[in-house]
């Protein structure tokens, strides 16, 4: 790797870590194009994989501080966790197994309904804290696992809704406690394309250190900016929006014509 190579992945790196340290879940999903499209990666498995393990040591590296401030819901996090990973598993090898272009095109359109979701969610209901429908839990778990797995996104935007409904636990614990499985789902996401020698170490490592200095930035802008966090928000998903339409173009001029 050059000294080229070095600089954009790091920079590329920071740029993810201050975007999830900004405004939160979503923000690993910028990963991948900026591996594909900035840093040079060619073959979309690898950029896949690599931001996969980038995810992965991005949410470990938050759920420290989490698990200090006991936000941690364990029973339910743990159980989301483990059955989601059964569905990371089967998504990210069904991911390995379809063309790259295609792929890419999938991820495109899913980056559209992210941003659209962004922009117009509101802020997730908490309810008195409830008995827990363990079934529903597990279903909801192996249904996001899959979907993270055939990204090879952290899935926290999705986890995070889903733990409040079934639960009713405080939005901050929901945000904890999702960090556990996006961990989980992250690295089984790495090992399945690790095993496929579809990971970039070198590239892996300098994104990673480039997403612990964003982060801490993007944490300290966020508690800053506290009362426009909506319009963060909604600024991040215009951004989402248009790096989606950019990589739709590019597959559809270079692989479906």
């Amino acid at each position: 790797m050059d000294f080229v190579t070095y600089v954009t992945t790091f920079f590329s790196g920071s740029l993810v870590g201050f975007s999830l340290g900004l405004v939160g879940g979503g923000g690993s999903i910028l990963a991948t194009p900026l591996l594909l499209y900035f840093v040079g990666i060619k073959n979309p498995h690898f950029a896949i994989g690599t931001s996969a393990l980038v995810v992965a040591a991005g949410a470990a590296n938050n759920l420290i501080g989490y698990i200090k401030h006991n936000h941690i819901y364990w029973r339910p996090a743990l159980i989301f966790a483990l059955f989601g990973i059964v569905g990371t598993f089967f998504g990210s090898t069904i991911g390995k197994k379809i063309p790259g272009d295609y792929l890419l095109f999938y991820f495109a359109l899913f980056m559209i309904g992210v941003s659209f979701y962004m922009f117009y969610k509101s802020q997730p209901i908490e309810n008195k804290e409830k008995a827990i429908c363990y079934p529903l839990l597990m279903g909801l778990a192996f249904i996001v696992g899959g979907v993270s797995g055939f990204f090879g996104i952290g899935g926290g935007f999705l986890i995070v809704p889903s733990l409040i409904f079934v639960t009713g636990m405080p939005i901050i614990s929901a945000i904890g406690s999702s960090l556990v499985s996006v961990t989980s789902f992250g690295l089984t996401t790495a090992i399945n394309y690790a095993y496929s020698d579809l990971i970039i170490w070198d590239v892996a490592f300098i994104f990673i250190l480039g997403s612990f200095v964003g982060g801490y930035g993007g944490r300290r802008l966020a508690r800053h900016l506290a009362l426009n966090k909506n319009i963060l928000h909604k600024v991040f998903a215009f951004i989402l929006l248009l790096v989606a339409i950019y990589m739709l173009i590019r597959q559809i001029n270079f692989s479906f014509l």
